[in-house]
């Protein structure tokens, strides 16, 4: 694992806008500490250092582009899937 100084974290919500959208992005020991939050709350972390990288232009509250959507959809479906739900 990268130093903690080194991460980067991007948080994604789905289904109060039209498309998926940043709600949170930090680095470094603040990264560290929203990826520990995350699976001390059994909330679903994937590790994708391409995808964090494709995000990094995009401001808090930023709709995904829709040259990530396909990226964003793998993902979403995978979190959907483990919690046993479909989208909306």
């Amino acid at each position: 694992m990268k130093s903690p100084r080194d991460l980067k974290a991007v948080a994604v919500e789905y289904g109060k806008k039209s498309a998926p959208s940043v709600i949170a992005k930090v680095s470094g020991l603040e990264a560290k500490q929203m990826i520990d939050l995350a699976l001390e709350a059994e909330k679903p972390v994937i590790h994708d250092p391409g995808l964090v990288a494709a995000m990094d232009g995009l401001d808090l509250n930023d709709e995904i582009p829709e040259e990530l959507y396909f990226s964003v959809a793998v993902v979403l479906s995978w979190v959907f899937w483990l919690r046993g739900e479909s989208p909306k």
